[in-house]
C-alpha cells in the first residue's frame, strides 16, 4: 500500500499456499524434524570419535570427520536458496533428504576414515540444503503475521539439537555402535520425505535466479585447502614440505581469484561492498572466531573425559552438559536483553573475556581434577561462547541496507562454519602434535601395554591404573594444552569485540535477537523482500502494539479507524489479483457476514467503492485516499526502518505495497485469529 502501488504488486515471487489447523503444525513438525537431523549430525559424533578411531584408524584425521561435514554444508549454503526459488523449495528439501539418507548410510557402512570423511562431505551437502530450505518453507506455509514465533521454534530445534548432539552420540555409541549415530538418520528421514511428500504444499518455483557457480566453487576449493594444510601440517606431512606450501599458496591463490570473480559478479555470493562496513567486517571476525573456539573445544572435550578420566561415551555426552547450560543460559539472556534495550556491544566484550577464561581454566585440567571442578570450567566457557554468539546476527542485519540483508546475513552465517571448520581441524591438529610427542615415552614407561590397548578408551582403562598412569598424562598433557593454545584466539575475540561499532539496533529487528538459531548458525538464505517483509512485521507489532490505524487516522481525512480498515481490504485484496467478497472477510475473521456488511455498505454509499458485497472494487475516490493513506504510512515506515540508507524512494514503495497486500490476503486465506481480536488494527501486518 504505497503512492504508487493502486495496481498489483510485483509477482516476482510464487504466491505461498497458507496453511492452517492441523496441516500446519503436521507440516511444521516434518519441517522441523528434517531440520533436527541436519542440525544433530554437526555434533553427535565428538562423542563417538574416540571409538571410531579405535575402529577406522587414522587418528591423525579425526577432526576430518567433522570439518568434511562444516565445509560440505558450508559450500551448499550458498546456492541451495536460490535453488529453492527455481526449481520449489519442496522439491530441494526432498532431494536434500535423499541426498543425506544416501550419505548417513554411506557413513554408517565406513570401513576406513577416508570412507567415512568422504561420506560426511555427502551427508553436510544434504544438511546444507535441509538447513537452508527449511528456514525458508517457513514463509510457503506460515502466514507473516505468524511467522516470527514458528521461525523462532525453527531457531531453537537447531540450536538445542547441535547442543545435544554429543549425549546422543555417546548413548548411541556405548548401547549399540556408533555406527548407529548414522544409521539412526536413515528411518527417520524416510518419514521425513514420506511426510513432505503428503503435508508441505507445493509452490511452484519463480524466475531463474543468477546463481554464482564460479563464486561458489572457488571459495570451497580455497577454503578446504586451507584447512587440508592446517590438518595435514606436522601429521602426514612436514610443515615446511612442498606439500603443506603448496596448500597453503594454492588456498590462497583460489581465494585471491574467489575476490576477483566477487568483483565482477552479476549476483556475487558474498558482495565486497559489504566490507566497507566495519559493524559487517567485525561481526564477521567475530562469527569466525566464535566457531573456532565452540566447534573446537565441543570436539575434542569427549576425548579428555574418555582417554582421561575413563568415563564411557555416554558419560562423556553427559559431562559437555555443563558447556550446555552455560551457553543457552547466556544466549537467552543476553537476546532478551538485546530485544529490550537494543544495546549488544557489551555482550561480545565480556563473552571474548570469559572464552579465554574457561580455556585458560580447562588447560588446568588433570587427571586427578574433580567432576565439579571440570564442569564449573566447562560452565564458564559456556557462558562465554553464549554471550559472543547471539547477537551478531541480528548487529549485521541492522547496519547493511534492506536490499542486502539476505546475503549479508548468509555473509556472517558463512563465517561461524568457516571458523567451526578451521577450529576442529587446527585443534585436531594440535592434538595429534603435542600427543605424538609425549605418547611414544609414556608407552616405553608403561610395561605390557600394547598397541591395541589404545585402540579405544574402554580398552585403556580395562588396565590397571598405575600401569596406564603414563599414557593417561601423556592425553592429558596433549589436550590441555590444546586448550590453552586456544586462549589467544578468545581474546582476539574480546579485541574484535572492543572496535564493534554500537549503531542504533532496528526497532523491527529487536525481537528476534530472541531466536537462538541465528547464535548456533543456523544457515538462512531467505530472499531480501522477505526479510524486509519480517522487518516492516516487527516494526508495526514488535512493542506488542498495532500502529497501523493509528498511523492511518489522521486529521488529514474525515474517515474513522472502521472505515479506512474496510477500505484497505478491498484495496488489498482487489491489488492482489483478489475477489473483494465481505462475506469472505468476515468468515476469516470468525464473524459472521452480517456483522460487516453495514460497515462496507456505508464505504460504498460515501463514493469509496463499488459493486456488490460479493465482488467490490475501488473507486477513484477511494484509490486517491489509498494513495493519500499510503503516503503517510510509506513516510512513517521509511522514517522508522533502519538500514534503508541508499535505497531508491520506488524500490521501497514497491515492497511496502507486497508487504501490506500480502498480509490482507493472507488473513483471507488463513483465518485463524479469534473473534475478539478481529477488529484490532488487521489493515496490514
Amino acid at each position: 500500500m504505497t503512492a504508487t502501488a493502486t495496481s498489483p504488486a510485483p509477482a516476482a515471487s510464487p504466491t505461498p499456499t497458507f496453511l492452517t489447523g492441523r496441516a500446519r503444525v503436521v507440516a511444521f513438525s516434518t519441517i522441523g524434524l528434517g531440520m533436527l537431523l541436519a542440525a544433530l549430525d554437526g555434533t553427535i559424533v565428538s562423542t563417538a570419535l574416540p571409538t571410531i578411531v579405535g575402529d577406522l584408524g587414522g587418528g591423525n584425521h579425526v577432526s576430518w570427520v567433522v570439518t568434511s561435514y562444516l565445509l560440505a554444508q558450508t559450500a551448499v549454503t550458498v546456492v541451495v536458496g536460490k535453488l529453492g526459488d527455481q526449481f520449489g523449495r519442496k522439491l530441494v528439501f526432498q532431494l536434500s533428504v535423499t541426498i543425506f539418507i544416501i550419505g548417513s548410510a554411506l557413513c554408517g557402512l565406513a570401513d576406513g576414515m577416508t570412507w567415512l570423511i568422504a561420506s560426511r562431505a555427502l551427508q553436510g551437502i544434504g544438511a546444507g540444503g535441509l538447513t537452508v530450505t527449511a528456514t525458508a518453507l517457513i514463509a510457503d506455509i506460515i502466514p507473516l503475521r505468524e511467522r516470527g514465533k514458528f521461525q523462532g521454534a525453527l531457531g531453537a530445534v537447531f540450536g538445542v539439537a547441535t547442543v545435544i548432539g554429543p549425549l546422543l552420540g555417546g548413548l548411541l555409541t556405548d548401547n549399540v555402535s556408533w555406527r548407529w549415530c548414522f544409521y539412526v538418520n536413515v528411518p527417520l528421514a524416510l518419514i521425513v520425505i514420506v511426510a513432505a511428500r503428503f503435508t508441505i504444499p507445493k509452490v511452484p518455483g519463480g524466475a531463474k535466479p543468477r546463481i554464482d557457480y564460479a563464486g561458489m566453487a572457488t571459495v570451497a576449493l580455497g577454503a578446504s585447502m586451507l584447512v587440508l594444510a592446517t590438518s595435514f601440517g606436522g601429521t602426514t606431512y612436514p610443515w615446511a614440505s612442498w606439500q603443506i606450501i603448496g596448500l597453503l599458496v594454492g588456498g590462497v591463490a583460489v581465494l585471491g581469484v574467489f575476490v576477483l570473480i566477487e568483483h565482477h559478479a552479476v549476483e556475487p555470493i558474498l558482495p565486497l561492498r559489504l566490507f566497507r562496513s566495519k559493524v559487517f567486517s567485525d561481526c564477521c571476525a567475530l562469527a569466525f572466531v566464535v566457531g573456532f573456539t565452540m566447534l573446537g573445544a565441543m570436539t575434542f572435550l569427549p576425548t579428555f573425559f574418555q582417554y582421561v578420566e575413563g568415563v564411557t561415551a555416554t558419560q562423556s555426552g553427559f559431562r559437555m552438559l555443563p558447556l550446555v547450560l552455560g551457553l543457552l543460559a547466556t544466549a537467552i539472556t543476553s537476546g532478551n536483553i538485546v530485544s529490550k534495550t537494543g544495546r549488544y556491544k557489551v555482550f561480545p566484550v565480556v563473552g571474548g573475556l570469559v572464552m579465554g577464561l574457561g580455556l585458560f581454566l580447562l588447560s588446568t585440567m588433570e587427571p586427578s581434577t574433580s567432576v565439579w571442578q571440570s564442569a564449573t570450567y566447562l560452565f564458564v566457557l559456556g557462558m562465554g561462547i553464549g554471550l559472543s554468539m547471539q547477537v551478531l546476527t541480528i548487529i549485521v542485519q541492522a547496519s547493511v541496507p534492506y536490499a542486502d540483508l539476505g546475503v549479508a546475513t548468509s555473509g556472517v552465517t558463512f563465517f561461524r562454519t568457516m571458523g567451526s571448520a578451521f577450529g576442529a581441524a587446527i585443534f585436531g591438529t594440535l592434538y595429534a602434535n603435542f600427543l605424538s610427542d609425549r605418547l611414544p615415552t609414556a608407552i616405553a614407561e608403561s610395561p605390557g601395554v600394547t598397541p591395541q590397548d589404545l585402540a579405544t578408551p574402554s580398552a585403556l582403562h580395562q588396565l590397571e591404573d598405575s600401569v596406564i598412569a603414563p599414557i593417561v598424562t601423556a592425553y592429558s598433557d596433549s589436550l590441555t594444552q590444546v586448550f590453552l593454545w586456544a586462549v589467544p584466539v578468545a581474546l582476539v575475540a574480546f579485541v574484535l569485540a572492543l572496535f564493534l561499532p554500537q549503531v542504533r539496533l532496528a526497532d523491527s529487528l529487536a525481537p528476534e535477537a530472541n531466536d537462538i538459531g541465528p547464535g548456533f548458525g543456523a544457515p538462512e538464505s531467505l530472499p531480501n523482500q522477505e526479510i524486509l517483509s519480517r522487518r516492516i512485521a516487527n516494526l508495526l507489532y514488535g512493542r506488542r502494539r498495532d500502529r497501523v490505524l493509528d498511523l492511518l487516522e489522521s486529521d488529514e481525512t474525515d474517515l474513522d479507524a472502521a472505515s479506512i480498515w474496510a477500505i484497505v481490504q478491498v484495496y488489498g485484496l482487489t491489488a492482489s489479483g483478489h475477489r473483494a467478497d465481505v462475506a469472505q472477510v468476515a468468515w476469516s475473521r470468525h464473524l459472521p457476514a452480517a456483522v460487516l456488511e453495514p460497515l462496507f455498505r456505508q464505504v460504498v454509499a460515501a463514493g469509496y467503492a463499488e459493486g456488490n458485497l460479493d465482488d467490490l472494487t475501488l473507486t477513484a475516490q477511494g484509490r486517491a485516499t489509498i494513495d493519500r493513506l499510503s503516503d503517510d504510512l510509506s513516510a512513517w515506515i521509511l522514517d522508522n526502518l533502519e538500514g534503508m540508507e541508499g535505497e531508491t524512494q520506488e524500490g521501497v514503495a514497491e515492497a511496502i505495497a507486497f508487504v501490506v497486500q500480502r498480509i490482507v490476503v493472507e488473513r483471507v486465506e488463513s483465518p485463524v485469529r479469534p473473534p475478539a481480536a478481529a477488529l484490532a488494527g488487521d489493515a496490514a501486518p
